[in-house]
């Protein structure tokens, strides 16, 4: 960080994440696309403003999105998509084969809503 005050931030300076001010919560991302804000009313506690923080945060999808993009997954080509279905399907005619030899037993079906 720039200890000086006439020094220029520099490309690896963050923004502050949650900023509190004595009557605001903001929450603000550079790469996220919607900001999330809650005031805080007069009779009310700090607890209740970020519950409230937290509930606006849910609605307005930022934790599932957040959660997504924690492990980068990189996008895979469509060649390799096509031979990834290509060999699930010659393994499915494969156990198809085996079940009507009579070599495996059927697989039980899966339990759990999955």
């Amino acid at each position: 960080r720039h200890t000086h005050t006439n020094s220029k931030p520099n490309k690896h300076d963050h923004p502050p994440k949650p900023c509190l001010f004595p009557y605001k919560m903001v929450f603000l991302r550079p790469h996220m696309a919607s900001n999330v804000q809650v005031e805080k009313n007069q009779n009310e506690s700090s607890a209740n403003v970020i519950r409230r923080f937290t509930k606006r945060m849910q609605g307005a999808g930022v934790i599932p999105r957040v959660r997504k993009l924690r492990y980068y997954t990189r996008i895979k080509s469509e060649n390799v998509k096509q031979k990834g279905r290509l060999k699930k399907l010659v393994k499915a005619a494969a156990y198809e084969k085996e079940l009507k030899l009579g070599k495996v037993q059927e697989k039980a079906p899966r339990r759990g809503g999955r």
